[in-house]
């Protein structure tokens, strides 16, 4: 009997993570689910494995604290399980001044969109270099094309998986892994409330759907591209930048942030 694909996905609870979750079980991988909230995640465990006949792990995890990556390796390593497909999907924002902003909430931010994002990608993707397969995919965003005025540490951490992304993804060319960062504009999946951003932002009016985001980073994830923008808005502001000043697209960012 030929062994089923494994793929592991962080922020699974909610959002794009659980897009993705379904999605991946729809095409018969096995699921390690990764999340704060270990209730939802058995709930959505028991929903796919009855639906597609897959098995998924619960890995309950705080992705905010420290070296927390290194738990979800393990969580792999005593269960046997090696990792075809790495969704760095977990990540928060949040708005405001960086001079009054909730010190712990930034720092949050940065264990879990970089540091975590990094931490995995590293503990996983030398097994794959070994077997001469995986892929992994990074969730950037739009935001990483410019400086975000009101939302500063968010928009550099996007910036960051962007490039780091792209780095890995040419280091490792010709070993059969590949390394994608998908980069959406707004999407419908509960970021803007979650992020404090009120009803300011004019980006959100037109979100996209968290499904069709998903599709799109798992279609790029099979061709392996190193960078997919998702939608006319990111595709858009991908060329735009190349053309204006810095200092005209922060004052966009910030403009569109609602700032």
């Amino acid at each position: 009997m030929k062994k089923r694909k494994i793929a592991l996905v962080t922020g699974a609870s909610g959002g794009l993570g659980l897009e993705f979750a379904g999605l991946l079980a729809k095409k018969k991988y096995d699921l390690v689910l990764v999340a704060r909230n270990e209730g939802k995640l058995n709930n959505i465990k028991s929903e796919l494995e009855r639906e597609y006949g897959i098995t998924a792990w619960v890995c309950p995890c705080d992705l905010s604290r420290v070296d927390a990556a290194l738990e979800v390796f393990r969580f792999t390593q005593a269960h046997g399980l090696e990792i075809d497909v790495l969704i760095n999907n977990a990540g928060f924002g949040d708005s405001g001044k960086f001079a009054q902003c909730n010190w712990q909430k930034q720092y949050e931010m940065v264990q879990v969109d970089i540091t975590a994002l990094m931490q995995l990608t590293r503990c996983f993707l030398p097994g794959m270099i070994e077997r001469k397969h995986g892929r992994i995919l990074n969730l950037s965003s739009v935001a990483a094309f410019c400086a975000g005025p009101g939302m500063s540490v968010y928009y550099a951490s996007k910036a960051f998986v962007r490039s780091f992304s792209e780095a890995v993804a040419e280091e490792v060319k010709g070993s059969g892994v590949t390394v994608t960062a998908l980069c959406p504009g707004p999407t419908a999946t509960g970021f803007e409330a979650a992020a404090d951003m009120g009803n300011g932002s004019k980006m959100f009016k037109k979100a996209a759907k968290p499904e069709d985001v998903a599709k799109a980073g798992l279609r790029a994830l099979r061709l392996g591209k190193a960078l997919c923008y998702q939608g006319a808005f990111t595709k858009c502001m991908s060329f735009l930048v190349r053309l204006v000043p810095r200092s005209v697209t922060r004052k966009f960012a910030a403009k569109m942030d609602g700032e």
